[in-house]
């Protein structure tokens, strides 16, 4: 189920219903997903609540009961998604895409929590799952992408032509 409490230009519920069904079969997450579109208020509450953090975030993900507990049954909820429309938006200004992608690249990371990876601990599995995802969905920079510094750089902006710094001394 796709909700929106508010609405992202270009982007509908079904085309979002769509593309979270096919983004939950890509990252192997057999229950259901459902996704919040919210504002960021809304997420930092759920933040507030459910993590101890009183701050908004872009994307929150909530594994369901079997999913968290470990169990080997497929659970009919694989989770919840929410997802700060606002900082979606300020992101796709920022980068220079539609916010209706923004939305879709915060909603495959939420997946990706969903099917038990974890960008913190798990020393780059999920960034390249999510990079390989990216690509097959054609999506801009993935949300992983962007933390490393001066990896990526706005959609519409062509990346100037660096030297490599050379390293280590000269004798």
């Amino acid at each position: 189920m796709v909700i929106f409490q508010k609405k992202i230009a270009g982007l509908s519920e079904a085309t979002l219903q769509r593309f979270v069904l096919r983004a939950r079969q890509a990252a192997g997450v057999s229950g259901a997903v459902n996704v919040l579109v919210t504002s960021s208020a809304a997420v930092r509450a759920l933040n507030r609540q459910f993590r101890g953090q009183n701050k908004a975030t872009d994307v929150l993900s909530f594994p369901g009961a079997a999913s968290a507990s470990g169990s080997r049954t497929p659970a009919k909820l694989a989770g919840d998604v929410a997802i700060s429309a606002d900082i979606a938006f300020e992101n796709s200004l920022r980068l220079g895409h539609a916010a209706a992608q923004e939305i879709k690249i915060l909603a495959l990371h939420g997946i990706l929590h969903l099917a038990g990876f974890d960008h913190e601990r798990d020393n780059g599995k999920m960034a390249r799952k999510e990079e390989k995802l990216r690509r097959a969905f054609r999506l801009p920079a993935a949300l992983i992408e962007r933390v490393k510094p001066g990896r990526v750089k706005p959609e519409r902006v062509r990346p100037e032509r660096v030297k490599p710094e050379r390293t280590g001394s000269r004798a």
